[in-house]
């Protein structure tokens, strides 16, 4: 991250940040500093920085919340959908991100992201997706492939795993897609554009754990790991001009899918003032 922008958007009173050598999170959270630093002096967004909320829950991906200078809030397991919908209910002209990792957002969250994708509440999503409980202990996750060995899972994981994207489109999400650590402009650029949509939106980033994931399934260092990104991640201009036979193996990332459907907020509004209407009349 450039030096300006670690002095405009990271407390550095609480740099360096504790994650492991190789770890790509705080690939993430640059990618999530420079989207909002490109809206916030985008003249036709008007996006301004008191309007940022970051919620984050529990994991290590949600230190995050606790490095970025914003308005920010580290809530319980879980349960940083939870908050975020209060906080964009209470006030709808924030933009309110969630911060959240694939264990915080699929397991114990489950239930919050899919209600919140149901109702379209104006949210962004971004899952710092290691496809590991990382913070606990290297437990497998929701995510984790089938076959792949976790502390929990020293034989191999025998659960199918969730796309989590396509669990929030099926949910109802009306913007999802996929980015990576390798890929940084691809990335910066869905979350701007999830920022932007006037939904829920859900981008599923996938990470690196050398410590857990990798030294467990033997996928090398982070170098290592970070090729197999490069080579098997495709962005979607390119993913659909590849043969079926080219695209065996491989994950496309960049917009998965994108809907207009009344955001949750902006209706409930609607709700109030019904109701203020219907009480001036009696």
């Amino acid at each position: 991250m450039p030096s300006d922008l670690i002095h405009e958007y990271m407390r550095i009173d609480h740099l360096p940040h504790i994650w492991c050598a190789g770890c790509g999170n705080g690939t993430i959270m640059r990618d999530v500093a420079v989207a909002l630093d490109e809206l916030i002096t985008d003249p036709e967004f008007a996006l301004t920085r008191d309007q940022v909320v970051i919620v984050s829950g529990i994991g290590c991906s949600s230190r995050a919340a606790g490095y970025m200078d914003f308005n920010s809030i580290h809530t319980t397991h879980g349960r940083a959908i939870a908050f975020a919908t209060g906080i964009k209910l209470a006030n709808p002209r924030l933009e309110v991100i969630v911060l959240t990792g694939d264990g915080d957002a699929s397991a114990i969250g489950g239930n919050h992201l899919i209600h919140a994708a149901r109702r379209n509440i104006g949210l962004t999503v971004i899952c710092f997706d290691n496809l590991i409980y990382g913070m606990t202990g290297g437990q497998y996750s929701p995510v984790t492939p089938h076959g792949d060995k976790a502390t929990t899972a020293p034989y191999g994981n025998v659960d199918r795993p969730f796309d989590v994207a396509k669990l929030a489109e099926g949910a109802g999400a009306s913007y999802t897609a996929r980015g990576d650590i390798y890929h940084v402009r691809e990335t910066i650029d869905i979350i701007k554009q999830g920022i932007k949509h006037k939904g829920f939106s859900l981008i599923d980033v996938y990470s690196t754990c050398p410590t857990y994931y990798g030294r467990k399934n033997k996928k090398g260092e982070a170098v290592d790991m970070l090729k197999w990104q490069k080579e098997n991640l495709i962005p979607v201009s390119k993913y659909y001009t590849l043969s079926e036979q080219a695209k065996e193996g491989k994950l496309v990332i960049g917009p998965l899918h994108h809907s207009n459907y009344p955001e949750y907020s902006a209706e409930y509004a609607k709700i109030i003032e019904a109701c203020k209407e219907a009480k001036k009349g009696k």
